[in-house]
């Protein structure tokens, strides 16, 4: 198939808290280089794209206190193919705009919708499946989500339900989609082998992507869309910033995924992790002498085991006796708290210091 046919929109609006205080509300997860390694979360997730499409057919969306820093970070995306929220409303009303955008340019296309912070390890076997998806999705009206087989049992993740085999190898209809069980249903989800990971990439060809968006929102977009068939770029955007704030604050995975009609999920076989959370990238990073995971930091570790530590360059860390802890020294704040499932303990952090101390340890 030509990749012409073929378009992304990466997700890199949100806010970070989770990952706080190394990802802040200035510069959350996705732009910054979390390991070390050159390149930022975003910038890594471009590269892996650009490899399948031309640059014409990424589109990134964002919201407007990132703008700038999405261009510094990708220059050689188009301008008008940064797409800016006027208004925070969660990631499904974006993926609609960005719909009905693509459409208009080629309604024959296909998409792929992928978040900007997620760490792929196998890339050849990603780009595999991306093809298989791309080809499956231009000759199906589906919803094609990727799903990776879990390795653990790992509560912070969403779980889709494998249903019936479909006519093609490794896709099958969704029977349940479980969002973050608790550990002991988990456990019993990967044992079962009827239950894979749900990474929030999924590819649908553009015509029923748009239907299924009108068939769960109010008429925002659809409108200008029937109403005139050859708008201007200018006008589109006039329209968007008008109407934009009536869409509901509802994620994708809620709006689309768990919602729509003809969800199906593709068996993938590329080594993934939701970087969202101190303890998935815990528990999704190779460890070191005592099962401590040290992300592009210097440290001296005597009698150690099962901590997560991130420290800012230039600084040393020396840890005595430390267990099962985060440590995590980024600008003016120092976070140091028991390594648990629950990303909640960490957002309440946020908040009470946001109200104690002001937004700029935010």
């Amino acid at each position: 198939m030509e990749n012409s046919q073929n378009y992304c929109v990466i997700l890199a609006g949100g806010r970070g808290r989770r990952l706080w205080p190394s990802s802040r509300e200035a510069c959350p997860k996705q732009f910054i280089d979390f390991f070390g390694t050159g390149r930022t979360q975003l910038q890594a997730t471009y590269d892996r794209v650009i490899k399948l499409l031309p640059k014409e057919n990424i589109y990134i969306c964002t919201c407007k206190e990132y703008l700038d820093i999405a261009r510094q970070q990708l220059p050689e995306v188009p301008e008008r193919n940064v797409m800016v929220e006027p208004i925070h409303r969660n990631t499904a009303p974006t993926v609609a705009w960005a719909a009905m955008r693509i459409h208009k340019k080629n309604p024959e296309a296909n998409v792929l919708v992928l978040p900007s912070d997620q760490m792929v390890l196998n890339e050849s076997s990603f780009l595999r499946n991306v093809e298989i998806g791309f080809n499956y999705v231009s000759e199906n009206d589906v919803l094609l989500v990727m799903g990776v087989k879990p390795t653990r049992p790992e509560p912070g993740y969403g779980y889709i339900q494998l249903g019936d085999l479909s006519c093609k190898p490794d896709v099958y209809a969704v029977k349940s989609f479980t969002e973050k069980p608790e550990r002991e249903f988990a456990t019993m989800f990967m044992q079962s082998g009827e239950f894979y990971w749900n990474t929030g990439i999924f590819q649908a060809n553009v015509r029923y992507l748009l239907q299924s968006f009108e068939g769960i929102f109010p008429e925002v977009l659809r409108t200008l869309r029937y109403k005139k068939i050859e708008y201007t770029y200018e006008e589109e955007m006039a329209f968007v910033t008008e109407n934009y704030p009536r869409y509901p604050n509802i994620s994708l995975d809620y709006a689309i995924l768990e919602q729509g009609k003809n969800v199906f999920v593709m068996k993938c076989d590329f080594g993934w992790a939701d970087l969202g959370t101190w303890h998935a990238v815990y528990e999704s990073m190779s460890k070191v002498e005592g099962d401590n995971v040290i992300i592009d930091s210097d440290v001296m570790m005597e009698d150690c085991n099962n901590n997560v530590i991130k420290l800012p360059k230039g600084k040393v860390g020396v840890f005595n006796g430390l267990e099962g802890y985060i440590v995590a020294d980024q600008g003016n704040v120092l976070m140091i708290c028991k390594k648990g499932d629950d990303s909640s303990l960490v957002r309440k952090y946020v908040n009470e210091v946001r109200l104690k101390y002001g937004d700029e340890f935010v």
